[in-house]
């Protein structure tokens, strides 16, 4: 699952934390964390929210390439 490293970059390079992301999608800190770590699975509308507030495709953060 190559989106968790992107979706942790993308934190990282913004210079947020757990908390601050997990309070802009609306879940808590724990159940982000588990997004990050791949231990669930990120639903769509979460992945909407993180394109928006990091201004990047679905497509960046799920890495994919086009060819």
């Amino acid at each position: 699952m190559k989106y968790v490293k992107i979706m942790r970059d993308l934190r990282e390079d913004h210079d947020l934390t757990q908390e601050k992301v997990a309070k802009l999608l609306g879940t808590s800190q724990t159940m982000y964390s588990r997004y990050e770590r791949g231990a669930n699975e990120l639903p769509i509308h979460h992945l909407l929210r993180l394109c928006e507030i990091y201004n990047v495709t679905s497509d960046y953060i799920l890495g994919i390439q086009k060819q």
